[in-house]
This record gives structure tokens, sequence and C-alpha cells, in this order.
């Protein structure tokens, strides 16, 4: 039996990266699929395996204890999920202001999702060559909402170079989830810190101002600065995965630091009295754009309760 790490998924075939650096294509052991994980995927890129079999014929039968994974629900089968990745170090929001215009519901949506699965988070904004000087401020002040939350955030551009040492020193030595809508730049971004691994590059749709999925799979790439890139397909929507109403809050840091002033302990932030939270969003020690993001989570969490 010899071990690997799966490095891309495509539905029914897993590549896998031997110890000793081979790379062979496996199958999933048919109870893998039904042993008690209720996802789309038992197996996910990033998952350390046990193989078995042979030349043509290989076979993961064991999945290694993850350390961690992050999960989005599908948009339309709202009752199921699917593991994006796991074993990450970082989990990498990318955006752009237009062409295409990322909006923070989303983005506070991927946060939440990594702060359940206890993935640190940075922010990116890529295309900043399309951005003139006013529009680069408002960028640095939309990022400041992620900076003082303790996230990493990033201006760049891999056409005219800005952001991308520092770019490479944020992934540097990591296995690295890379994320965000279609045509946000994220292979673009890929090529730029290692224009060895040539990844696809796709173009903006003109009618909807998105971006053609070039990434059909999720696979993760090594590269040159000592680790991994996750490249995952383009995101339209991020759905969340079912929480208690009062769980989520404790995955806004801004608001997991205030919890313990609330005048009740399962105080959920709308209209009971006493919630630092509230008080805190008068101040401005918590972000509207956040609190809006938290209100319309609760809002759809809500209502998977009723229809389930």
């Amino acid at each position: 039996m010899q071990k690997g790490r799966v490095i891309k998924s495509t539905g029914s075939w897993y590549t896998v990266e031997l110890a000793d650096g081979a790379i062979i294509s496996c199958r999933v052991r048919g109870k893998l699929r039904i042993k008690g994980i209720r996802t789309t995927n038992p197996v996910a890129v990033g998952d350390f395996v046990k193989i078995d079999g042979e030349e043509g014929a290989f076979t993961i039968v064991e999945i290694d204890q993850r350390k961690n994974y992050i999960v989005r629900r599908s948009v339309n089968l709202s009752k199921q999920s699917h593991i994006i990745a796991s074993n990450l170090d970082l989990a990498i929001i990318v955006i752009t202001l237009k062409n295409p215009t990322t909006y923070p519901t989303f983005i506070d949506r991927f946060c939440t999702a990594a702060e359940a699965y206890h993935i640190p988070v940075a922010v990116v904004i890529s295309k900043a060559d399309l951005l003139d000087e006013e529009e680069l401020e408002v960028a640095r002040n939309f990022l400041d909402v992620y900076a003082d939350l303790g996230y990493d955030t990033l201006i760049s551009s891999a056409e005219n170079g800005k952001g991308i040492e520092e770019f490479k020193d944020l992934i540097q030595n990591k296995t690295v989830m890379l994320s965000g809508h279609s045509g946000v730049g994220k292979s673009r971004l890929v090529n730029a810190i290692d224009p060895d691994l040539q990844v696809k590059v796709g173009h903006i749709s003109d009618f909807h101002q998105m971006g053609k999925h070039t990434t059909t799979f999720a696979e993760m790439h090594r590269h040159r600065h000592g680790g991994y890139i996750v490249d995952t397909p383009g995101i339209r929507g991020f759905g969340l995965v079912h929480f208690e109403k009062d769980e989520l809050a404790g995955y806004f840091p801004e608001m997991r630091r205030l919890l313990p002033d609330c005048k009740f302990y399962n105080c959920i932030h709308v209209s009971e009295p006493g919630c630092a939270v509230k008080k805190a969003l008068e101040t401005g020690e918590v972000a509207q754009t956040r609190y809006n993001s938290y209100l319309n989570m609760l809002e759809e969490n809500a209502e998977q309760s009723y229809r389930s």
C-alpha cells in the first residue's frame, strides 16, 4: 500500500502525487462514498490518502484525518454540500471592484466558511491596473475592513506586477486555496508567480460581465516558491452549510470579540436589548457591510430550517 496526496479531482477519477513524486490516476473504493460523508465528493483535493492496486487499477482505500477543509453548499441543491479542498494553510478570496464586480456578501460568506473550519483567510484585490487613483483609494479603504479583522490583504495586478512579490511572500511554503468568481484573475495570478505552470486563462463574457469558466475541476499546483496552490472553479454563489442561528456571529471575528458583552448569552444581534454588536455598529466598530452580510446569512439559514 502506498501513500499520496490528491492533487486533482475530475469527479470519478483522482490524480494523486505519491511520496516519491510519481503521479498516478485512481478511482475511489465504493464504500468510501457512503462512509458517513454527507457531501457530493468523499475525496477532495488536498487529501492525504492510502492507495492500493497496480498500474491502471489504482484505488483510494483510505483518507487520512483532515486538519481542516472548506465546504460550500450547492446553491441549487440546498441539501447537498461539496468539499472544495482540505489540509489548507491559507484560503485566499480573489476579488475585483469591476469587470466583474465582487460584492461584500460573497466575500463575507467565504470568510465565514473559512472561519467555521479554522482556516486563515486573505483577501486579494486583483486587476489593479484597471483602477484609477480614486478607485485605488476605494480599494484600500475597502480592504481596511478586513485588515482590521486580522486577515491578510493585498492589492495586485498580474498585468503590471503590482503586489506580485507580496503575493509570493503570502503563499511561500504553504498549501493555499484560491477562490472567487470566474474572471477575477485567479489563473493570471498563478501564472504571474510561476510562469512555468501555464494555467489556462479565460476571458470576460461581455453579456454577463462574468468570466468564462477555465478551471473545470479543483487542481493543486506545486509552485517554485515552496508550496501548493489549489486553483478552484469560478464560483457564482457561495451557499453556506446549515448552522444554529446563535453560532453564526462566532464566525465573524469582530462580533466574536463582543459576544461576552451582550446582555443575553444567546443574543443573535438583531433586536435584543443590551446588544454589544448593535452598539458597535453605531460606533463603526462593526462595519455596516459586514452586518448586512450577517443578516443576509441569518435569513437564509432560517429559510433552510423552514424548508427542511
